[in-house]
């Protein structure tokens, strides 16, 4: 609130949004959206009750966190101040697409491709998700991302899928429990849009996630191992039967289901990447790590899974981070040089 108006942002189709509303006469409201870049996330980070002047953060895939002042008054904007560059992204472009899910419900994803990239399949691009416990998957500067990846000439996808926030409560509610291979069908159906429009094709496409997400890449990596290149599984649940007994598992049940009831049983031995993994398969190589410390997922399951693709001998590869927690260690130092190996992993399977 400031003195004459309120400030709301809003996810307009996951494109942040910010409105300035007044009162009018007979208890209506007028509604201005203020002119703010397109394809960002924009947070609100103070209004002064005494003006009509207020301050948003905004941040995108190729423009780092910038500070904006407002007038809600008379709609002006200015920069007051941005942290710096840490990458070259003036050969990138960020385009929104959608694709259709087995169900027939469009799913948004975000590309962050090169400028000149060629439609001809041969871009390396590695696809992200998260899908789960409402939390919506909005547009983010990663030096990590831009510096490692996208200046050498790869592309990146942020896929919308079921199970976050993205669309409020109903897009979280429709992949809970049972429901949740529609979270799956979602990525898939990102990455068989992206092979269709030949933005990349299998043997340069990579995909990443973690704690949840590393779920969802041993779930991908088990029902398509055709069509991925390469396959980063961060800090993963794996074994669904057992989650319920390692570390935190237990207070996940509203989210995945119990092995206590039937139905739910059986829908997770369905899905479980540890119980499906097959002998025979060709599985591409994945990089698959975890913590020590891990005390909300807990290593058994990076573990496991890598114990059963070894007696499978199925190659993959393997990493522990030895301090931290849910994470990728505890010093920027460790973490740098994990997030190092999961972009050299990347690197030399999906280059050209």
């Amino acid at each position: 609130m400031t003195s004459g108006h309120l400030l709301v942002t809003a996810l307009d189709n996951v494109k942040g949004r910010a409105y300035a509303y007044a009162p009018m006469p007979g208890g209506k409201w007028s509604r201005r959206q203020l002119e703010l870049p397109d394809n960002a996330a924009i947070e609100i980070v103070a209004t002064d009750r005494h003006s009509d002047l207020a301050f948003l953060n905004v941040t995108g895939f190729l423009t780092p966190s910038s500070l904006w002042l407002a007038d809600l008054k008379s709609g002006a904007l200015a920069i007051v101040k941005t942290l710096p560059a840490k990458f070259d992204a003036s050969h990138h472009v960020v385009e929104q697409s959608e694709a259709t899910s087995r169900d027939g419900t469009r799913i948004p994803y975000f590309l962050v491709r090169p400028v000149d990239m060629k439609a001809d399949g041969s871009t390396p691009t590695i696809l992200y998700a998260y899908g789960g416990f409402l939390d919506a998957e909005t547009p983010r500067y990663s030096p990590e991302i831009g510096k490692l990846w996208l200046e050498p000439g790869g592309a990146f996808v942020l896929a919308n899928i079921r199970g976050g926030g993205e669309f409020g409560p109903a897009w979280h509610e429709a992949g809970l429990k049972t429901h949740r291979q529609r979270i799956y069908d979602d990525f898939f159906a990102v990455a068989q849009d992206l092979i269709a429009k030949r933005t990349t094709s299998p043997a340069h496409l990579g995909i990443m996630g973690g704690s949840n997400g590393g779920l969802l890449m041993g779930v991908e990596l088990v029902q398509h191992p055709e069509l991925w290149g390469a396959v980063d599984i961060q800090v993963p649940l794996l074994d669904m039967l057992r989650y319920e007994q390692i570390a935190a598992g237990s207070s996940w049940v509203g989210e995945y289901g119990s092995v206590s009831d039937p139905a739910e049983k059986a829908f997770l031995a369905s899905i479980s990447p540890y119980e499906n993994l097959k002998p025979g398969v060709r599985y591409p190589e994945p990089l698959i790590w975890t913590t020590t410390k891990d005390d909300r997922v807990g290593p058994q399951h990076a573990r496991k899974f890598a114990a059963k693709l070894a007696a499978m001998d199925v190659p993959y590869l393997f990493y522990e981070v030895i301090e931290g927690g849910h994470g990728a260690g505890a010093t920027l130092a460790e973490r740098a040089a994990m997030r190092a190996r999961e972009f050299t992993y990347f690197a030399r399977k999906l280059s050209p």
